[in-house]
């Protein structure tokens, strides 16, 4: 939440509209409602599911204006996704910053169909009418790094089963950049656990099994099917985590943060450690909430810490639209009740206004009259003395004027010393011979120094510091500089250095003019 609605809300409710469940948090103590009701000072945000919406990336033009901003995107999306033209969807997005793209500005864009929210929201919009911000759960997170609850960087991979969706989310240096929704839900977790063991269970003692009972400890004719089920969850997150790596571009995933909806007594970040070989923790973050319920879900953590961020440290995302009608002075009904207030007021008090404004106005002009006398006199005394002051300044502009003119010569003449004494010719000539055999011979140059000196030595000479793969290159570079410029330049090296953490190989050329 900003700042400015901070100070126009006392309370916060935080909606899961999957399991219709509601926290209330007031200052920092969060408690679930079962009855949420509607109330002026109170903001609500809720959030969607990776798999209610489409998430892709998308690269518009830096040409484009800001106000054209949003069209482009939203036609783009259109184009390169497929979208189904007789539907209007709803889409968001996000930018991203590519360091290595000068044309184009990139997006993460997040598209969603209007009905999909209405569905979703039904229950929710039936009891409390209004709801400020609906953010894509995966943005979420963000908070995490907002308020330094993690405060190294690097990339880093987030995991968290719920019953109705299962999402991986990476961020890389703080910044969102993938997310996907595993088909491992609680409830899909359920019909895979009946195919592995072979028999109908009621859905209820599934999660009660995962609440309750250690995989490490327990002897339920479950434990085998149940781990073949996360060895299989694993799997497919490894086979995500390696695409990503590749598509993305990631040399590595320095920490994954797994937890779910349902507390479970099973150590999912020790599994995952063991599972995927990359150190692990669960969601144990110090949201600085306190509560009376045991276990609270972490996405209604989340929601609560994102709306204590400032602006320009969340994503702005927002799918809401049930926005709250604009207050009673900013209505049009509003405004015309104002207006016939007010015309009823201005009505009974024009007849004492009109006389007491006559008589004030006959006192004013005495007052200005009296003082128009004295400024009169005023001003004719101060124009005397600025036609003065002109004459004087209209001296010292002419003066300045051949100052100017004086110092625009001198200026020139020593720009013009400047550039024939700087802007040697023989620099531009000798660097055009040299890069195309520098090129030749695949060899680049790391600095060059050239020196020329007219008084005590004569000798005009440049340095370059040559940087190769092979030493051979560069030896043979010197070869065939010496012999093409035999009578014309004098090439020198000293030694061939090796650098075996960057696997380069270092040398000074010294190039003397003949």
């Amino acid at each position: 939440m900003s700042k400015k609605e901070q100070h126009s809300f006392s309370s916060v409710l935080s909606i899961n509209p999957y399991k219709d469940t509601y926290i209330n948090a007031v200052s920092s103590f969060l408690n679930e409602t079962a009855s949420p009701v509607f109330s002026k000072e109170q903001y609500v945000i809720s959030y969607l599911n990776t798999k209610g919406f489409i998430n892709s990336h998308i690269a518009v033009s830096k040409n484009i204006p800001d106000e054209d901003l949003y069209d482009a995107i939203y036609n783009k999306a259109y184009d390169e996704l497929g979208l189904d033209q007789a539907l209007t969807y709803q889409i968001q997005y996000i930018e991203t910053f590519n360091n290595l793209d000068d044309e184009n500005r990139n997006f993460h864009v997040f598209i969603i169909d209007p009905i999909i929210i209405d569905d979703v929201f039904k229950s929710a919009t039936e009891r409390i009418k209004y709801i400020d911000y609906i953010i894509p759960s995966p943005l979420l997170l963000k908070s995490l790094y907002s308020k330094e609850l993690i405060e190294d960087s690097g990339v880093h991979c987030f995991i968290y089963f719920q019953e109705n969706d299962t999402f991986i989310t990476i961020y890389n240096e703080k910044d969102f950049i993938y997310t996907k929704s595993l088909n491992y839900s609680f409830i899909q977790m359920h019909e895979r656990f009946c195919d592995l063991f072979g028999e109908r269970i009621e859905y209820d003692d599934f999660i009660n099994f995962l609440s309750t009972q250690n995989l490490r400890t327990t002897d339920s004719i479950y434990k085998e099917h149940l781990i073949k089920l996360y060895k299989e969850i694993f799997s497919n997150i490894n086979d995500i985590l390696t695409y990503v790596k590749r598509a993305l571009e990631i040399e590595k995933i320095e920490h994954i943060y797994i937890d779910s909806q349902v507390p479970t007594v099973t150590k999912l970040d020790e599994m995952s450690e063991v599972e995927l070989n990359i150190k692990s923790s669960s969601f144990d973050f110090d949201y600085g909430f306190e509560s009376s319920e045991k276990h609270i879900d972490q996405l209604h953590a989340l929601m609560q810490v994102y709306t204590t961020l400032p602006e320009d440290q969340r994503y702005e995302c927002n799918f809401t639209t049930y926005h709250r009608p604009p207050k009673f002075i900013q209505r049009a009904s509003g405004r015309l009740v104002l207006l016939a207030v007010a015309s009823l007021i201005f009505a009974f008090m024009y007849p004492v206004s009109y006389w007491t404004l006559t008589y004030a106005q006959d006192m004013q002009y005495h007052i200005l009259n009296t003082e128009y006398k004295e400024v009169h006199n005023l001003k004719t005394t101060r124009e005397a003395t600025i036609k003065n002051k002109e004459a004087d300044k209209n001296k010292v502009k002419t003066l300045l004027t051949n100052e100017e003119n004086e110092y625009t010569e001198k200026k020139n003449t020593l720009i013009k010393i400047h550039d024939v004494k700087v802007n040697y010719p023989m620099k531009a000539s000798l660097l055009h011979k040299l890069t195309k055999d520098l090129n030749r011979y695949k060899v680049r140059v790391d600095s060059i120094i050239y020196h020329d000196s007219a008084t005590d030595d004569p000798t005009k000479h440049m340095k370059l510091n040559l940087i190769s793969s092979r030493d051979k290159k560069i030896t043979d570079l010197i070869k065939y500089l010496t012999k093409t410029y035999e009578n014309k330049f004098h090439f020198s090296i000293s030694e061939i250095s090796y650098n075996t953490e960057s696997k380069l190989y270092f040398s000074e050329l010294k190039v003397n003019l003949l």
